[in-house]
């Protein structure tokens, strides 16, 4: 048993279904929110610097809380669906363990806690950040009524690949910033079809639509395309934003990450599609770890050089005036 299904498992009966509503216990999805939000942090560094530490960490507290939320929100919508699913059944709206009146009360203390982190940002980054609630609502519905809810939760999960540059400059760089998101939007459609293949029997019983049955066969083929997307996005952001050699290290690790994915997936093993999906956490660290490093061989631009310069000579100057 790992980590945070021991601690669930140890905490009080009366706080364990408020843990499961959140999925405390299957940290992976907190940790794919984060990822995109981590990696435009550390892009919008300043050359040779590393990330700020307390927007991580302000970032990573909102991913969990936000996560939490969409899992108790998605459940509160899929009551009918989740019973009826085998992986599923043992949801805690589904076993009576919370009443629906108590898991809303439980919404609204998660929402609460997210936007008093979302409050910490400068002022354009809350207005953005509060905007995403749009897609993030409607989510829970889409599985009812198109196949491609995979691309509604990729453009909720990514968020932060725009939110993390404007938190750190106060707005987005767009020419750096929708590359890098629609690269995570194109992750995202990769790791939850793979996702999707788990219940997909189950799926097209009692009638919810995803990626994985609009693919079926030919699902192979449509990961190999939203992973060329990937790397193709991540290519462009790191050149307009003047990335280095272990940046792009990074990305061909990744696209070799993806790659072994879908070529040793079997998308009629429930067993492999849930190791595949979760490996995908791997694939954000490895791009973190690229953009750091990448940033940090990175050399200031002429214009900063310029400043620093004429800084070292003024005080220069005063010193000798001084003297």
């Amino acid at each position: 048993m790992k980590f945070a299904a021991r601690l669930v498992d140890n905490c009080p009966a009366s706080m364990k279904p408020y843990l499961k509503l959140a999925r405390i216990d299957k940290p992976i999805g907190s940790w794919l929110l984060f990822w995109p939000c981590g990696w435009s942090i550390a892009m919008a560094a300043p050359p040779g610097a590393l990330p700020d530490l307390q927007l991580l960490a302000l970032f990573g507290t909102g991913s969990f809380l936000m996560r939490g939320a969409g899992c108790t929100m998605n459940d509160i919508s899929d009551q009918d669906i989740d019973k009826t699913v085998a992986r599923t059944r043992d949801r805690p709206l589904v076993t009576g363990e919370i009443s629906p009146v108590q898991s809303l009360i439980f919404l609204g203390s998660q929402l609460t806690l997210a936007l008093l982190v979302l409050l910490q940002l400068n002022v354009y980054s809350i207005v953005l950040g509060a905007s995403s609630l749009v897609i993030v609502t409607l989510y829970p519905l889409m599985k009812r009524v198109t196949y491609w809810p995979q691309l509604i939760l990729g453009m909720c999960f990514n968020w932060g690949a725009l939110l993390g540059w404007s938190a750190v400059h106060g707005s987005c760089d767009w020419s750096i910033c929708l590359p890098l998101y629609t690269a995570g939007v194109s992750w995202t459609l990769v790791y939850d079809t793979i996702y999707a293949h788990q219940d997909k029997v189950d799926d097209a019983i009692v009638g919810v639509k995803s990626t994985a049955l609009k693919f079926g066969d030919r699902t192979k083929r449509y990961l190999s395309g939203f992973s060329t997307i990937t790397t193709t996005g991540l290519i462009a952001s790191g050149v307009l934003a003047a990335q280095t050699w272990p940046y792009y290290t990074a990305v061909g690790l990744v696209a070799g990450h993806l790659a072994n994915q879908i070529y040793t997936l079997n998308t009629d093993d429930p067993a492999d599609c849930a190791e595949k999906f979760k490996s995908n956490k791997t694939i954000g660290a490895i791009l973190f770890a690229g953009i750091v490093l990448g940033n940090l061989v990175k050399q200031p631009s002429a214009s900063k050089k310029k400043e620093n310069e004429i800084a070292v000579a003024l005080l220069e100057g005063t010193s000798t005036s001084a003297a």
